[in-house]
């Protein structure tokens, strides 16, 4: 039960403090569902749930994407999300670096553990660093955005912080900002749920559809309210909670206690 509570309350809380920000629901999920369960296996799950918010909100404000941007960044970001979907099957194959007994407790450092928290890591300084949060670029940029941001979200769901980095000079209205990056964030999982293969199957087959459904009504709830009600919120104490939080599960998949 007290997985459900965590999962649920962090789904809704991440949609609907960060519908504004372009991203944030994927970054914060994911290590919450590492805890609980395998990383690659909690990587596909929080994909099923982002995907599944990144619909609602096509629904909710997808009449104000920009086709031209969608293409530009899009297209190329497909193809590099199945390239990170493939190294991220690749990786969890892989096996581990080091193994050790820790409180009777048998812990591993696997590849793909220790990408992913040096990925966590950095994302989670774009959200620390008032510096590289500002990192921005212009629009001939934007195929290679779509290639980096499609990789990172295919490898780690990290995709959100670098496609806003390059979609924040287009010139769009707010609501076109926010439209073009839900379009770009469906189609971007929608590829990785392709390439995750015989993970997402695992997702299917251990029994867990109930909760990733309570997850994502949880997230169209908080996606629901953050159009309503949140649009004033700053999102500073919301960007130091998610970097702490990468840090600390970086920490423990690089050690191998996650």
């Amino acid at each position: 039960m007290i997985v459900y509570f965590v999962v649920c309350l962090t789904a809704l809380a991440a949609s609907g403090l960060t519908l504004f920000s372009g991203f944030g629901l994927g970054t914060i999920l994911m290590p919450v569902l590492a805890v609980f369960f395998p990383l690659e296996v909690a990587v596909a799950g929080a994909a099923v749930v982002h995907l599944c918010n990144n619909l609602f909100k096509l629904a909710l404000l997808g009449r104000h994407a920009d086709r031209g941007t969608v293409i530009r960044f899009g297209l190329p970001a497909i193809v590099a999300a199945l390239l990170g979907a493939w190294c991220l099957v690749r990786l969890a194959g892989l096996a581990p670096l080091h193994e050790y007994v820790l409180a009777g407790r048998a812990l591993s450092v696997t590849p793909l553990k220790l990408v992913v928290s040096l990925l966590m890591v950095v994302f989670g300084l774009f959200e620390l660093v008032p510096a590289l949060e500002k990192i921005s670029f212009g629009r001939k940029y934007l195929p290679l955005g779509g290639l980096l941001s499609g990789f990172f979200g295919g490898l780690s769901g990290h995709q959100g912080a670098m496609r806003s980095a390059f979609l924040i000079k287009c010139g769009l209205s707010k609501e076109g900002f926010i439209a073009t990056g839900v379009v770009i964030a469906c189609l971007v999982d929608l590829s990785r749920l392709l390439g995750y293969g015989p993970h997402l199957a695992r997702v299917v087959d251990s029994g867990n559809l109930p909760l990733l459904g309570a997850a994502t009504l949880s997230a169209f709830l908080g996606a629901f309210i953050g159009n309503r009600l949140l649009r004033k919120v700053t999102m500073r104490t919301v960007q130091l909670l998610v970097a702490i939080l990468l840090f600390v599960i970086a920490a423990g998949l690089a050690g191998g206690l996650v």
